[in-house]
């Protein structure tokens, strides 16, 4: 069974938000014509407090993209985004949802920040989208979404950890910055993933 995992593919990361990813709004008829392949497809939204302390408005005389240490783990600032209920933090428009079986939020705790759709940076919490995934007899997991250099890559190495076969599909995501996700594809192809493309997925 294979399941499609849609990273935060929200208003903030989109042109135009307040963390856009370069191009990020260029993944999304991607991401909808990939549903079609897929037996389980599951979200995740970035769901974050007014006051979430990974946002650089929260500590006096930092700025965003500052690197700090945050309750013992070091954290990017960043600029405030994907607040709970704000239009930003709301799904593309342009996306298709109605494949969309269950929504993962993640980043709701303040003292902590949470790039991989399955856990905290920490690892302290689980989103339960493991044992959600094992419960639906999944066992091939395929991620795109934004952005590919930090919530698509620790989704996909968290994807591994829990014994996942796990595909980025490369087409589907768009990095912040490019030299980081070269590093990341490295990172993930050494753990036993896959870099593919759509057309992989599109002709099987």
């Amino acid at each position: 069974m294979k399941a499609l995992i849609l990273v935060d593919i929200q208003n903030d990361f989109l042109p135009g938000g307040k963390l856009a990813v370069p191009h990020g709004n260029e993944i999304v008829a991607t991401c909808n014509q990939l549903q079609q392949y897929f037996d389980v497809v599951v979200a995740t939204q970035d769901w974050h407090p007014a006051d979430h302390k990974s946002f650089a408005s929260q500590h006096e005389g930092r700025a965003p993209f500052d690197v700090i240490d945050l309750d013992g783990l070091q954290q990017t600032l960043w600029p405030d985004h994907c607040v709970q209920a704000s239009e930003g933090a709301e799904f593309s428009k342009e996306l298709e949802m109605e494949k969309v079986e269950a929504i993962f939020r993640k980043g709701m705790e303040s003292t902590i920040d949470s790039y991989s759709g399955f856990y905290d940076n920490g690892h302290r919490k689980t989103t339960a989208l493991a044992d959600y995934l094992r419960g639906k007899k999944v066992t091939d997991v395929y991620v795109v979404g934004l952005a590919a250099d930090f919530c698509v890559y620790f989704t996909a190495k968290d994807a591994l950890a829990e014994g996942f076969a796990t595909f980025i599909v490369e087409d589907g995501t768009r990095p912040i910055d490019m030299a980081g996700f070269e590093a990341a594809k490295d990172d993930i192809r050494s753990k036993g993933g896959s870099i593919i493309s759509s057309a992989d997925v599109l002709k099987k």
